[in-house]
């Protein structure tokens, strides 16, 4: 088993990689090893070893929640809520990220190594599921002598994974946040999966995801996907505000002429392009099948015999659920069906619905609300 730094910036939070030898057992039957995972980590566990909250991040999200993005430069995904003074502060805290399984900053996924073949998996990656995500967290947690979280908090695709943290590991968490998410995903989500699933692979560069040797990734097709995607994490009132109809900037035309196209004439189009290209940059296109694969199967019932209440039955945790109301992705109406099944189960939840006019993206981007809501949940319980 081995444990490594990696070239960051060390100035705040510490990012390692370890490789765990397993095996882990999948959802699907196979089992995994040896099992790499990519991590940061902020703050110390206190002496009691009750102060660690497990933050899960959403689907092209990584471990970098607070530092900079090694590949791009950009602060960390979630600065805003995590840092110094921030509601999940390293002060008080000891705060984990990991990337998820089948993801491509460093954990196991079709990018990694196949330890039999020296190879990249490709698609010979086994198929996961969120809960595998969770179990592949877990056997951090078990490395770093974390045996219970104070919180698991997550947004989106990481609220699925908060979700099924005390479903999963009941004994494990004390509290738990879940921001703009589901239990289970909807024919209409699957649908929007599938769209960019299908640009992906009919890119005639992904080769049945055995693109990796020649260093040419199928990046037309992973950023219509990606355009696809972006389109949902956004509202209506907010693409109106910022774009509404307006025209790029065009050359002059002889008598103030209009001019016609299938460049990217309205400044929507201009934006959707740039979102493509830069996610191209930074992720891997079967990376991106196995994890929208892996939401799409998301069904937190159906894993308890139908009953959602049943997933949190053994739970001693406390709840705390937001949800936006401009967003489509994951509406009120998913956030409202939790706290029944919570209530059903007899749990302690909290929920708000927080005014945004951003759309499901509204938890990544500045939301003081939302900061005050977390930071009293979490203060609540300590």
């Amino acid at each position: 088993m081995t444990d490594t730094h990696l070239p960051v910036d060390r100035r705040f939070g510490l990012d390692r990689r370890i490789t765990l030898p397993g095996p882990l057992r999948l959802d699907g039957g196979a089992l995994l090893s040896p099992v790499d995972i990519a991590y940061e980590t902020y703050g110390a566990l206190d002496a009691e070893r009750g102060n660690a909250i497990l933050i899960c991040h959403a689907l092209t999200g990584d471990q970098h929640v607070a530092s900079s993005h090694p590949r791009t430069g950009k602060p960390g995904w979630w600065a805003r809520m995590v840092g110094p003074g921030k509601p999940i502060d390293p002060a008080r805290h000891f705060i984990v990220c990991a990337n998820v399984l089948g993801s491509c900053m460093g954990s196991s996924g079709p990018a990694s190594i196949n330890a039999a073949t020296d190879q990249p998996w490709g698609m010979a990656f086994p198929v996961i599921t969120i809960r595998d995500m969770v179990r592949a967290q877990a056997m951090l947690l078990d490395h770093l002598g974390v045996e219970t979280l104070q919180a698991v908090v997550g947004g989106s695709m990481g609220g699925m994974q908060a979700l099924s943290w005390p479903a999963t590991f009941p004994a494990r968490v004390k509290a738990c946040v879940v921001i703009a998410s589901t239990a289970r995903h909807t024919a209409q989500n699957i649908a929007f999966h599938e769209v960019g699933r299908q640009a992906v692979m009919a890119d005639p560069k992904w080769r049945g995801g055995e693109y990796y040797a020649d260093q040419d990734p199928p990046a037309a097709g992973l950023a219509v996907a990606r355009m696809a995607a972006h389109i949902t994490y956004l509202s209506e009132a907010g693409l109106t505000e910022k774009f509404g109809r307006k025209l790029q900037a065009r050359p002059d035309q002889p008598n103030g002429a209009k001019t016609f196209g299938f460049d990217a004439d309205f400044q929507i189009e201009s934006y959707l392009r740039h979102q493509g290209i830069a996610f191209v940059d930074r992720f891997d296109a079967n990376s991106y099948l196995y994890i929208t694969r892996a939401m799409d199967y998301f069904d937190l019932a159906e894993e308890h015999h139908g009953r959602l209440a049943g997933a949190f039955k053994a739970s001693k945790a406390r709840f705390c659920l937001v949800s936006f109301d401009t967003d489509w992705l994951y509406p009120t109406s998913e956030s409202r069906a939790i706290v029944h099944a919570l209530n059903a189960a007899g749990a302690p939840v909290s929920f708000v619905e927080l005014a945004s006019p951003f759309g499901h993206d509204a938890f990544l981007l500045e939301a003081p609300e939302l900061n005050r809501v977390v930071d009293g949940f979490l203060r609540a319980g300590a």
